[in-house]
């Protein structure tokens, strides 16, 4: 299983050609995560302020193949993965049925307060994995 975010493309979000800047295309990468972790009850703020951890971004990477323009509707795929210390969210957007971007965000779960990486606590291993499936 997945989720989808849907993001419309803003007229602030795009460029004087009216084509979406690629950095927005990453800030709504981030915004489908928030609304993810927020749907499945672990949203970010929670993690950090209630259980003193994060899941800080160490490392994406992404492929643009196509534009989106402003008014555009843009279905943001995002599919979990869960490592020993880390998450993987693999992303596809599509518009009008065609893949506009396609990546991978990998995220580590740290001690607010230390240093170095800790295992993904049992309950939120569980939520995630029961979204992957």
């Amino acid at each position: 299983m997945s989720f989808t975010h849907v993001w419309t493309v803003r007229f602030s979000d795009t460029d004087p050609f009216g084509i979406a800047h690629y950095p927005r295309m990453i800030d709504a990468i981030h915004e489908t995560s928030d609304v993810f972790m927020e749907d499945i009850g672990v949203p970010y703020w929670e993690l950090t302020e209630e259980r003193g951890l994060g899941l800080p971004l160490v490392s994406m990477d992404f492929d643009f193949t196509g534009q989106v323009c402003g008014g555009d509707q843009v279905a943001i795929e995002l599919i979990p993965e869960v490592g020993e210390a880390s998450v993987r969210f693999d992303y596809v957007a599509t518009h009008d049925g065609e893949v506009v971007f396609e990546g991978t965000e990998y995220r580590v779960c740290v001690p607010v307060d230390g240093d170095g990486s800790v295992p993904v606590p049992d309950d939120l291993r569980m939520v995630l994995e029961s979204t992957a499936e």
